[in-house]
């Protein structure tokens, strides 16, 4: 598996661990392991409206919906807190940005990528930039491969 993969399987491990091991406890715990992740993803100031929103998702009655979020989301949120910190913390505009970025035209916050001093690589079946007549696959990139 890849590194992310480990990382989510990792944190998912107490809610899978409390399953029988059913696929519908396993899939309604790597579920609730995904949403918790993506909450943990948000800032601080984001996460609360998310956490009501998968609880009212789940259509459960008030107690039921008030050990859920004590006894799964919020611990489940800490530990990616604890486990990734702002590793895998967005950096996009938020959803509240959008609309003013769309009639503003882009974000003052969204910086522009500098220029590169290069060119970019044609594709593999481009016209070789060495102007051989050649595709580029069959030209100059052969050529960097064998170095």
């Amino acid at each position: 598996m890849g590194a992310i993969a480990d990382a989510m399987t990792a944190y998912a491990q107490p809610l899978i661990d409390e399953t029988d091991g059913s696929p519908e406890k396993m899939q309604m715990a790597l579920t609730t392991a995904m949403a918790c992740w993506n909450i943990g993803t948000l800032p601080e100031d984001e996460r609360q409206a998310a956490i009501d929103s998968f609880a009212d998702s789940l259509g459960l009655d008030e107690s039921a919906r008030r050990g859920l979020h004590d006894d799964v989301l919020v611990p489940m949120i800490r530990r990616y807190d604890e486990m990734f910190g702002q590793a895998f913390q967005s950096r996009g505009p938020r959803r509240s940005d959008w609309k003013s970025t769309l009639e503003l035209g882009w974000d003052s916050n969204l910086e522009a990528k500098p220029p590169k001093d290069q060119a970019p690589k044609p594709g593999r079946y481009d016209p070789c930039p060495c102007n051989s007549g050649k595709k580029y696959k069959f030209c100059c990139e052969r050529a960097s491969r064998a170095r």
